[in-house]
């Protein structure tokens, strides 16, 4: 005879639920509030946690949710999106919640009746990020774009894009979804850096109409991807940064400092930047600049025609880096916490037609590096780098390290994709698609930061102690690999019976056969990554 245990009495299983007279009648039941203290009775006194601090952070953006239980449903689906194991859609981050055998319909609701507040919950994040900058510092900020890739034909704002990942000799096109994303960065104390995104929001470009559609839905088709273009919304999206900037206590004293690429260094973007801003981006090596005006003599004759607005012509970039007159200067930068000398060329007070008179540019030419493949294999050398800036007064060091540190939002891309699954949820109303990897960032976001806040208080956390073949790895920052193990240990760690984090390193060795060895549960779940 053959002995099951009963089932528990849930819909699922063919029950008819009790209706719970605090929810509507198809079973649903509230999140589940917090942890008691007494649930925290074993935790040890003075220590901080990212658990702690990323709960603080989602405490602060109560206010801008129109309902409690909606702030705890956001918080409930951020906490999974960097606790889910598996695939980071809807119904595995309800998994990851114990949410399997409930209504499910709340959670989708969150997003498709647009109740969750992007732009609110991100400026909680911006000024966790002002925080942790000194008082007269310029809050440095990365601009970049990135696609999303959908397999969908009929997901809103989707559509074909030229693939970034393709060979050279072949342009490929995927189906995907274009995201921008602003980071900002964050200091160490061992002077690294961290790139902390702090603005997410998508850039679809309008359907194109068919061949049937009249003159005024071509007309207006037209004029939407004319203000959906990129460096369009990019600079829309600074000057409401510079607007929420000001909005801030001593906001208004404090810089901000733009690095982006060569797609947004143009016209659209460097005409329109607010005051008290500063871009840093790369220029074209034949890019026509010419110098200030001179001064006009005392004329003899009435001058004829308008006043000369720009000057002589000034070398290009790729011609002041061969030219040896100039002499080389050394910088030395910060990459990743290890110093770097890098060789510059700088040449100020020049004018560009593209960036309009209303900015006295410098430019500033870095010399390709060295590096070698093997220890004694031949020298190889990168591209140079032409940099363009709005101040030219803005030193060579700072100028130099901007832009160094604009190459961490591409790992926030990298990151984003690969451990959180930005893009895996299948939905498919407009603004759902929309909301939901903007929940994701934003949690990816409160990580870096209650990372921070844990690591560099006065007492620190209990932290899970890395595997054997990485002890001896030297790292400056807390990698958020490790971060998300970190949190999973301080949120599962009680479920599976550790009592301290560093039992796994006293563990004596096991002397069975490998054939007999069984599987660990506490190191399977603390230490995967996705």
């Amino acid at each position: 005879m053959v002995y099951q245990l009963p089932f528990r009495s849930r819909p699922s299983y063919g029950f008819r639920a009790r209706r719970n007279r605090r929810v509507d009648r198809r079973g649903q039941e509230p999140l589940g509030p917090p942890p008691s203290s007494s649930a925290r009775a074993h935790a040890k006194k003075n220590s901080s946690s990212i658990l702690s601090a990323f709960q603080q952070l989602w405490r602060e953006c109560r206010p801008a949710f129109g309902q409690q239980r909606l702030a705890d449903r956001a918080q409930a689906l951020g906490l999974s999106s960097l606790l889910c194991l598996g695939r980071h859609t809807l119904t595995g981050l309800l998994t990851t919640c114990g949410r399997e055998f409930q209504d499910w319909s709340a959670e989708y609701r969150l997003f498709s009746r647009h109740r969750f507040p992007t732009a609110e919950v991100f400026s909680v994040v911006r000024r966790g990020v002002l925080a942790e900058l000194p008082p007269q510092a310029p809050l440095c900020v990365a601009l970049d774009d990135s696609l999303l890739r959908k397999t969908g034909l009929h997901i809103p704002g989707s559509a074909w894009r030229r693939d970034p990942l393709g060979p050279p000799f072949q342009t490929n096109f995927v189906r995907a979804q274009r995201v921008l994303q602003l980071s900002a960065s964050v200091p160490l104390a061992n002077g690294a850096y961290r790139m902390v995104p702090i603005a997410f929001l998508p850039a679809p470009t309008p359907p194109k109409p068919s061949s049937k559609a009249s003159a005024q839905e071509v007309q207006a088709y037209r004029q939407a991807a004319r203000q959906a273009r990129l460096p369009v919304r990019a600079a829309q999206q600074i000057a409401s940064l510079r607007q929420a900037l000001d909005a801030e206590p001593h906001g208004a004293q404090r810089g901000l400092l733009l690095s982006v690429d060569g797609g947004y260094t143009n016209g659209t973007v460097m005409k329109k930047l607010p005051p008290r801003t500063t871009l840093v981006g790369r220029i074209r090596q034949d890019a026509k600049l010419y110098f200030l005006p001179a001064a006009p003599a005392a004329p003899a004759a009435p001058p004829r025609g308008r006043p000369r607005q720009y000057g002589a012509l000034a070398p290009t970039p790729e011609q002041l880096r061969r030219d040896d007159s100039v002499p080389w200067t050394s910088v030395e930068v910060s990459i990743s916490g290890a110093p770097q000398a890098m060789r510059v060329k700088r040449l100020s007070n020049l004018l560009w037609r593209v960036a309009g008179l209303q900015h006295t540019l410098q430019l500033v030419v870095i010399a390709p590096l060295g590096y070698r493949l093997r220890k004694n294999s031949k020298r190889l050398y990168r591209r140079p780098a032409f940099l363009i800036c709005t101040d030219p007064q803005l030193d060579l060091h700072t100028l130099v390290q901007a832009y160094v540190q604009r190459w961490d939002i591409e790992v926030n891309f990298r990151e984003e994709k690969t451990l959180l699954g930005v893009g895996q949820a299948q939905v498919r109303h407009a603004d759902s698609v929309e909301a939901v990897p903007a929940l994701q960032v934003a949690s990816y976001a409160m990580l870096l930061l209650a990372t921070l806040r844990a690591f560099q208080g006065p007492a620190k956390p209990d932290v899970l102690p890395p595997p054997k073949w990485a002890v001896d790895t030297v790292s400056r920052r807390f990698s958020t690999p490790r971060a998300i193990n970190q949190l999973r240990a301080e949120v599962w760690g009680r479920a599976l019976g550790l009592a301290n984090l560093s039992g796994f390193a006293s563990r004596p060795t096991p002397t069975t056969k490998p054939e007999k060895f069984l599987p660990d549960l506490p190191s399977a779940l603390l230490y995967a990554i996705n």
